[in-house]
């Protein structure tokens, strides 16, 4: 669940993982979420089909992202759900959460909020050209915020989180366009994240929100272009989205620059670029299946997506960055396996001199998953952050930092159990651990749908770490755990 494409808060964090995959439908709206890495099926992708997943699997998503319930396909019993009209859905949810240590730069309570959110999906064919339409949006009531009147759309702070306002159209029988506020991912890490730069939001991962609101919305203009040979994907976003990083208002971590816990009453304020079409953003995927297998072949030009870097007057900053990489997705040894290499060219500073921007980086991922047992599914992955440059930097580093090893490796296990007649009740828990670093994450959760409208969850995010400069081992004051209940329409 935090994947090779970290965004939380130090100039030198690990970067988190990628990999939550929504489809999309014909019509440019968005679906539910494919297993992470596997590209939506284009309509021109050389009549190929995506991999043919093995029997137990069933096609679920690696990474499961909650759906309202009308969309589960199963029939709600007789009064249990109200009626709206045609194209409105969404839910309703109470969430709560609490600290199991003492932390004491951050309140005991870590989460306290209820949210409405109302959907709306219109078809547009009269209108134009297979077009549609969707506007998702959360209204909340935060009682552990303290600006809730202060509406922050690119922060999602305040009583209005707005999710998904787009319109999509064909103006062409092998194009698709969708522009406006859009949720987007690709690749194939689960929770994992190394050549998908759209912007996720890990505040809310570590918080315990549901899994949907790691991945943040995106202002963006995207262009899908279909053709025999392979699809091509492009997204422009005229201005810089970052990640929604740990930066202490809500989770403490250690910074190593003030040397110790930066938490509400001094959280991180970084200079972000936010010019329009001057901080701009381009990201492309070109990607076909063969032989039942997914490639893809990445690019992307913009920024780091959390701080990784500090200016002359100690500011936090976001250095210029380019990504290229590649993966493949398919069938192997009863189950599904991936792997994913990423390059990570800091511009700013490719030699590796200047200590105070993040060196440039290979990311390496492999992952294998299957099921082992009924209805007991076990996924695994291994991935190296490997440094560039590393002699450079370690002559360059201020005396008394501590440095980071070359290479940073996690290992991640998830195990989910899906129990009773129809599935309604699901346990799980996904693990990182570190060799390198020797520090871990948990993240436990019991799911049970009691009817086809109402969902309970239980659940925490555990941090285990003894060296405060490591990357889970900077967040342990904020182990918590979590409940919820909601109702879906």
């Amino acid at each position: 669940m935090i994947t090779a494409a970290s965004g939380l808060c130090l100039a030198d964090a690990p970067v988190l993982p990628q990999g939550l995959v929504e489809s999309e439908p014909a019509g440019g709206g968005s679906g539910p979420a494919l297993p992470a890495g596997l590209a939506e099926e284009g309509r021109g992708d050389a009549g190929a089909k995506g991999p043919v997943l093995p029997e137990g699997l069933g096609g679920g998503a690696a990474v499961e992202i909650a759906e309202p319930a009308e969309r589960t396909g199963k029939a709600a019993p007789a009064g249990d759900r109200l009626k709206f009209p045609e194209g409105f859905s969404g839910y309703w949810e109470v969430r709560a959460g609490t600290r199991l240590k003492e932390d004491p730069v951050q309140d005991d309570i870590s989460l306290a909020e209820t949210r409405l959110q109302l959907q709306f999906e219109k078809y547009l064919g009269k209108y134009l050209p297979g077009g549609g339409f969707q506007a998702t949006g959360d209204l909340v009531y935060d009682a552990v915020e303290e600006d809730r009147g202060d509406v922050d759309l690119e922060e999602g702070g305040g009583f209005l989180d707005m999710r998904q306002l787009w319109v999509s159209f064909t103006p062409a029988g092998f194009m698709d366009v969708k522009l406006g506020r859009q949720v987007l991912t690709w690749g194939t890490g689960n929770l994992l994240f190394l050549n998908d730069l759209f912007p996720k939001d890990y505040q809310s991962f570590f918080l315990g929100r549901d899994l949907e609101y790691l991945k943040a919305p995106s202002d963006a203009v995207k262009a899908s272009l279909y053709g025999d040979l392979a699809n091509l994907d492009l997204v422009y976003t005229p201005r810089f989205d970052a990640d929604r990083f740990v930066d202490g208002s809500r989770l403490s971590f250690f910074d190593s620059a003030a040397g110790g816990l930066r938490g509400e009453d001094s959280p991180l304020d970084p200079v972000r670029p936010d010019g329009w079409f001057e901080d701009d953003e381009l990201a492309a995927r070109l990607h076909r299946s063969l032989g039942g297998y997914e490639l893809a072949a990445y690019g992307y030009r913009g920024f780091w997506k959390e701080p990784a870097g500090t200016d002359a007057a100690g500011r936090r900053t976001f250095p210029d960055l380019s990504v290229y990489g590649s993966s493949i997705r398919g069938p192997a040894a009863s189950g599904i396996a991936n792997a994913e290499v990423a390059w990570y060219d800091s511009r700013q500073d490719r030699q590796g001199n200047d200590s105070r921007i993040r060196n440039s980086q290979v990311r390496l991922l492999v992952g294998y998953e299957r099921e082992i047992a009924a209805d007991l599914t076990m996924g695994l992955q291994y991935y190296v952050d490997h440094m560039l440059d590393y002699d450079n930097y370690r002559e360059n580093l201020p005396s008394g930092t501590a440095a980071r090893d070359r290479d940073r490796r996690w290992i991640t296990v998830e195990l989910t159990q899906k129990l009773m007649a129809q599935d309604q009740l699901q346990v799980g828990c996904f693990a990182f651990y570190s060799p390198s670093e020797s520090d871990a994450y948990l993240r436990p959760a019991v799911v049970y749908d009691v009817t086809d409208s109402w969902r309970f969850e239980l659940g925490g995010n555990v941090f285990l770490g003894r060296d405060r400069h490591t990357f889970f081992g900077q967040f342990t004051e904020n182990t918590n755990i979590y409940a919820a209940v909601r109702y879906s329409f």
